[in-house]
């Protein structure tokens, strides 16, 4: 009897299952597109004059051509009022390295006014390779910390999907910058895998999830931490290896020389009386100089041996903790202190942490400091409406509803929730037009070579501003109290596949 109750129940439970799986079934084929709906989108669809021109135009050329605002490009001007002299585009070739060539655009002209050079390049190869070093670290941490997390977590997931990623924040940049310093470009050159990420970052990428799959064996054998991490030794040793093979290795210290200004350089900033005055000088004092006296006519300064720290010192001496990250998220409250975990590249570093303010204050500290001679790094959206033949932005660029015919406004907010934006850019501001007492345009300094926009600069109208810039990174001094007052607060921790990240 027992038996043949038992069989009745797994009978009756199979039968369950079925009727389950029948109503879904069911309820899923509700759904489905029959022939009689696909009948009525047929004959409902009237193929007028708009949308046969629009067809023969769409299918003849590319859909950004045809949504062109011409009246856009016919109004633009790249003229701005007020504009620092950065003398020179750089350029971050096929790699994702955008948040740190703005980080070091923000920075060049301190060395350019200071040593009056017409011209002067990082080594981006140099902070990158500590970028990668670091982030292996940070990734076999993670793993430690996650050691017990299913492998289907969204953590997880995160982790393994990209271990060693490209991109990065302020926050990683001002890490790097004040654990490692900065070099010239001539103390380490950029090699082609600095210039073309992918291949390195694919077997990089594999090498960290093999070690990453040994470390949770490690731990599953042995339940010890102390173990993973005496492994984990081991394994930055080998990710070394492999980024000196692509990369280089890193100099500890580095000899450095520069361009002087010549004497009739400056003479050129010089009246003629006072030119004048310093030649009948010279002319008094040839009896006493030496005739292998060449000073005057030196063109290189004195060789000069820099560790990278030293360097950063004694030429930019910025301190980076005194820079915040401010940002207009419409997600969030304006006043609300997030943090966005996992961002960091360093262990010991810091997270990307912002304050939530309205976008005219923002653009109001921005203003202050470009008016001040100070560029200003800035992260945004540079997918929509953007082109890169004139280096213009402008939020009525492209008008695609009229091709369609249809609505498909997204406010800021909508665009952020709905995945259909995402700040993905860095670049660095680096003047402004000002017309009836507020800016109508904004003069970027982007890191796509000269080729593109205007030489390499971009004019961003204030409407593209209000729509796709997202953060902004301000000295403390230009920031009002009650905006600093934010990052007093407890901080929001926000998750990486936040729509903000």
């Amino acid at each position: 009897m027992r038996h043949n109750a038992k069989i009745m129940f797994i009978v009756l439970m199979c039968a369950a299952v079925l009727v389950t799986v029948s109503t879904v079934e069911a309820k899923a084929k509700k759904g489905a597109l029959t022939p009689k709906m696909i009948e009525k989108v047929q004959a409902d669809f009237k193929m007028d004059a708009h949308a046969r021109a629009m067809q023969n135009a769409v299918t003849a050329t590319s859909i950004k051509s045809i949504a062109k605002n011409r009246d856009v490009l016919v109004d633009h001007v790249h003229q701005f009022s007020h504009r620092i002299n950065t003398k020179g585009i750089s350029n971050q070739q096929k790699s994702g390295r955008c948040w740190m060539f703005a980080g070091m655009n923000t920075l060049r002209p301190l060395i350019l006014e200071e040593l009056e050079l017409s011209s002067f390049e990082f080594s981006h190869v140099y902070l990158q390779f500590w970028d990668k070093f670091e982030k292996a670290n940070t990734f076999y941490e993670n793993i430690i910390m996650l050691r017990d997390r299913d492998m289907f977590s969204r953590e997880m997931v995160f982790l393994l999907k990209s271990p060693s990623p490209d991109g990065g924040y302020w926050e990683n940049f001002a890490d790097l910058v004040k654990k490692y310093g900065v070099i010239p470009e001539e103390a380490m050159a950029e090699s082609a895998s600095s210039d073309s990420t992918g291949m390195m970052n694919k077997n990089l990428d594999r090498l960290l999830r093999k070690h990453a799959d040994e470390l949770r064996k490690i731990h599953k054998e042995t339940s010890s931490v102390a173990k993973m991490r005496e492994a984990k030794a081991a394994m930055l040793a080998e990710v070394y290896k492999v980024l000196v093979i692509n990369l280089g290795e890193p100099p500890k210290q580095f000899t450095w020389r520069y361009k002087v200004k010549k004497k009739a350089d400056k003479d050129d900033e010089k009246s003629d009386e006072e030119i004048a005055d310093e030649d009948n000088k010279e002319a008094d004092d040839d009896g006493d100089k030496d005739k292998d006296d060449y000073d005057v006519d030196q063109k290189l300064s004195e060789p000069e041996q820099f560790t990278p720290k030293q360097f950063y010192k004694r030429f930019f001496n910025v301190n980076l903790n005194d820079y915040v990250n401010i940002t207009n998220d419409p997600i969030r409250p304006v006043g609300t202190h997030c943090m966005i975990m996992m961002t960091r590249s360093l262990y010991d570093g810091k997270n990307m942490s912002y304050a939530n303010v309205d976008i005219d204050q923002i653009k109001k500290m921005v203003a202050d400091m470009l008016l001040d001679n100070k560029s200003v790094y800035f992260s945004a959206d540079v997918s929509p409406n953007q082109e890169s033949t004139k280096g213009i932005m402008e939020a009525n660029l492209y008008d695609y509803e009229s091709v369609y015919m249809l609505d498909m406004g997204l406010d800021k907010r909508q665009r952020l929730m709905l995945r259909d934006s995402v700040p993905n850019h860095g670049m660095a501001f680096i003047g402004l037009d000002i017309r009836d007492d507020k800016p109508a345009k904004w003069l970027v300094e982007n890191s796509w070579g000269k080729e593109k926009g205007k030489g390499g600069e971009w004019t961003m109208y204030d409407n593209w501003f209000d729509e796709y810039v997202y953060s902004v990174i301000v000295h403390k001094d230009y920031v009002p109290k009650e905006v600093l007052d934010i990052f007093k607060k407890p901080a929001k921790k926000l998750t990486v596949w936040d729509p903000l990240w």
